[in-house]
């Protein structure tokens, strides 16, 4: 099932967010939904804007976003899944390490994806068949042939502190198999810098669909390999263990997750 949509268009959207994601005032205006999981009036803002204009123009499309309520969707139908601010406690702290993620499912797979720092300026996207840009400039996967000598980023579930005994242990483990590890905070742009070939691989526990399908639409196009725990594809309706690589080291990753 089809959507005509021009990238362009939808690239322009994203870059109006950035004087919505500088406003500090917002930026400060908390809201704690659970255990270290924030919500700031700039996420509300930055869905508003988008979730508005998405709709104006696609209104036959659905929404899935963070901040809004639990419903019913059909994801047999076009569906945009889009995290308005992914690494809100970097947004608090000022880390300015954030971003604004979308994708576009259209009932059978990923047909878009881009994910926006405003802080950077760096804005990654990829649409199905037409490979994977930053800034305009196509990106590509690292071609590292083994864990050994690979830069692995790790995510920490900060959501599930319940959960830190195996995610502490996963992190072990890609630590002392791979090169080094990293940490940034927004599961988006780590995938990113998968896509990219600043990294090699990422895995975090717990993450939702709105945090990884921007990202791996864009990893897909650019050469790399995103999976569950199982080697599934990731699902784009359900919480998922992400697991990401430049595909070449990818069974030494499931192997190193899976401890």
């Amino acid at each position: 099932m089809g959507v005509s949509f021009e990238v362009e268009e939808l690239l322009r959207l994203l870059r109006q967010c950035k004087p919505i994601v500088m406003d500090r005032r917002a930026a400060h205006q908390v809201t704690e939904k659970g255990l270290s999981d924030y919500v700031t009036e700039v996420d509300f803002h930055v869905q508003a804007f988008l979730g508005q204009e998405l709709h104006q123009r696609w209104p036959e499309v659905q929404l899935l976003a963070e901040e809004q309520p639990p419903e019913a969707l059909d994801f047999t139908r076009p569906c945009w899944i889009l995290d308005p601010i992914d690494g809100t406690a970097n947004l608090i702290h000022d880390y300015q390490e954030s971003s604004i993620s979308l994708a576009l499912w259209d009932g059978e797979a990923l047909a878009f994806g881009a994910v926006y720092n405003p802080f950077t300026d760096e804005l990654f996207h990829a649409a199905r068949g037409q490979g994977a840009y930053l800034n305009g400039n196509p990106i590509h996967v690292s071609s590292r042939p083994d864990l050994i000598h690979s830069l692995m980023i790790v995510g920490t579930c900060p959501y599930h502190k319940e959960r830190a005994e195996e995610t502490c242990g996963m992190i072990r483990r890609m630590f002392e198999r791979s090169e080094d590890i990293r940490r940034g905070g927004s599961a988006a742009l780590e995938i990113c810098k998968v896509a990219c070939g600043r990294a090699d691989g990422f895995v975090e526990l717990g993450l939702k669909p709105w945090d990884y399908a921007g990202g791996t639409a864009i990893l897909l196009e650019a050469g790399g390999t995103a999976t569950d725990l199982e080697g599934s594809p990731l699902p784009m309706y359900l919480p998922s263990v992400c697991v990401v690589s430049n595909g070449i080291i990818h069974t030494e990753v499931l192997e190193a997750a899976r401890g």
